[in-house]
């Protein structure tokens, strides 16, 4: 069986695109999906300078073997900077092998404090990926205010946003015909 890795799109601690992460771990899991949740927090320090260009860390192959090797369906959950998405996540992208995402399956959650949900870096986010010859879903969901959203809580409990998260998440298994356990 296949493994779906959840990719958290930002390096800054604490934040809702972890939050909205962890809520579709928990979504996809309950529907008995194996996942995989990789933060890029965790990447290693010293990624721009130790791992581009061919050259390649321990710590930085053993996150390749762990969350993109043995996976050919994932979901990106990026909130927006500046208009677009984080550096670190491109970065992420660049520092992996172009042939490692090719004919592999992309889902798309973008996350903003603001009204459009990161629409403009979800399209970005979306080309780059179609470069590297991935298929992307094309249901991209934009959840807007995220910090109202979620508020004190540590959980999402907006049901409209669940309710179009469900329907993204079982849209995008029937995409990928993922086969559940």
């Amino acid at each position: 069986m296949q493994n779906i890795t959840i990719i958290s799109g930002t390096n800054r601690l604490n934040s809702y695109t972890e939050k909205v992460a962890f809520d579709y771990k928990k979504m996809l899991e309950a529907k008995g999906v194996k996942v995989e949740l990789l933060l890029l927090k965790d990447l290693p320090k010293n990624v721009a300078f130790e791992d581009m260009y061919g050259k390649r860390s321990s710590e930085m192959e053993q996150i390749i073997q762990k969350y993109i090797d043995p996976s050919s369906v994932f979901l990106f959950v990026s909130p927006e900077y500046n208009g677009s998405f984080p550096g670190i996540l491109k970065l992420f992208l660049d520092a992996v092998q172009p042939a490692k995402w090719a004919d592999k399956n992309a889902c798309l959650i973008g996350v903003s404090s603001g009204r459009a949900g990161n629409l403009r870096g979800m399209e970005h986010l979306s080309s780059i990926l179609n470069y590297l010859k991935m298929h992307v879903y094309h249901n991209r969901l934009p959840i807007s205010l995220v910090d109202k959203l979620y508020g004190t809580q540590s959980e999402l409990a907006h049901e409209d946003t669940l309710k179009a998260m469900e329907k993204q998440i079982d849209g995008f298994l029937k995409f990928t015909q993922y086969t559940l356990r």
